[in-house]
Parts: C-alpha cells; structure tokens; sequence
C-alpha cells in the first residue's frame, strides 16, 4: 500500500475497509452461503477438484462448513483489516531514503527488507497482532455458525460452561484465564512501547 500512488492507495484502503460497512454476523453468513454444498463458489472448487484428479477420486462437493478450515478462513477474513491497518500506518511513516540508501550500498530488495524495513515495522506488527488476538482469543460466534463442535474455541467452551452445562465455577475459571491471556501481553507491550518513547533500550 505504501508503495503504490496516490490514488490506487485510496483504492485499496477503501477495499480494505469495505467488509466494516456491513454487519459482522451478516459477514459469517455470507461466507455460510459460500461455503455451502450447494453454493457457486463450492461448485467451482468441486468442478477444479475433479478436473484434476482422477474419475475415481470424484467427489460431490467440497466438504469446508463445520470444519476447523472453515472457522480459519472466515477469521483471517474478519480480521485482516486489523493487522493491515496498523502495519499500513506504521509502515507510511519510514522514511523511504533508508531503503534507497541501502541499496546504493549495495543490498539486495530482500535484504533491504529484512535489515531496513522489517525491524522499523516492528511497532506496527505488534500493534496489529494486539488488535487480531484480543477479539479473536474470545471469539464465540465465527466457531459457532461454522466451526466442528468436536473441537470447539475457548469463548465457546465459556459460553457451553455458562448455558447448557450450568457449571458457572469452571465457566469463570476460564474467563478469568483468558481475560489473564488477553491483559498480560497488553501490559507488556505497554511496558515495552514506553520505554521506547522514553528512548531507553528495550531488551
């Protein structure tokens, strides 16, 4: 995104923003109807599946809901845009002279990148694996509507404990643990980002 112009910039940031002017639950079931036996996008991976492979490995569909896949996708879908974000606004602030400065010296694009712009984005890559694991630790509704029972995700064994199992003692147990999960890494990149505002070195 930052290396594009202007105007294509705006392009793709306003696609990255786009699923956010919908519903989040309007969203999942969108990708219900997609992943569905009977659905155009199931219908083309069936069709490229059996094109491929051999008459007697042919199959009806492809089976994706209910399925551990299913809740991946639809996650990384849902979340994306909050590690993009960050990552785009960090990375608009380097200064693009670093870059050009070791190249002249004779790096590589890819060493450019690992040894110029990787550690600068660091901030950046936090931030928005901050913003993706704190909603998405608790995530009940994504594993619900499209997820195995067999193996269910932590905000769904919570909700299981509080509703059908009626064991409230457990059911806090492990909110507490996850609500330890979520603040822990938070504090310590609170710890760590004042310390490099303050301009001490970080371990």
């Amino acid at each position: 995104l930052t290396r594009v112009s202007a105007s294509w910039r705006n392009i793709l940031l306003m696609l990255v923003i786009l699923p956010f002017w919908t519903s989040f639950l309007l969203r999942v079931y969108a990708w219900m109807g997609l992943m569905g036996k009977n659905s155009w996008f199931n219908g083309l991976l069936t069709d490229g599946y059996n094109l491929l492979t051999p008459a007697s490995w042919a199959i009806t569909s492809v089976p994706m809901m209910h399925s551990n896949f299913a809740v991946v996708l639809v996650m990384v879908y849902t979340y994306l845009p909050f590690m993009i974000l960050p990552l785009y606004a960090n990375l608009e602030r380097l200064d693009p002279v670093l870059d050009e400065a070791a190249m002249d010296l004779g790096s590589r694009p890819f060493r450019v990148f690992l040894d110029v712009t990787l550690p600068q984005s660091i901030p950046g890559i936090i931030a928005g694996a901050m913003l993706v694991f704190i909603p998405a630790a608790g995530e009940l509704v994504i594993p619900t509507l499209v997820g195995d029972a067999s193996s269910p995700m932590i905000g769904r064994v919570i909700a299981d404990e509080f509703s059908s199992a009626s064991d409230w003692p457990m059911a806090a147990s492990v909110a507490i643990a996850l609500l330890l999960l979520m603040v822990g890494p938070m504090m310590l990149y609170t710890h760590y980002q004042s310390k490099a505002e303050a301009g001490e070195d970080v371990p």
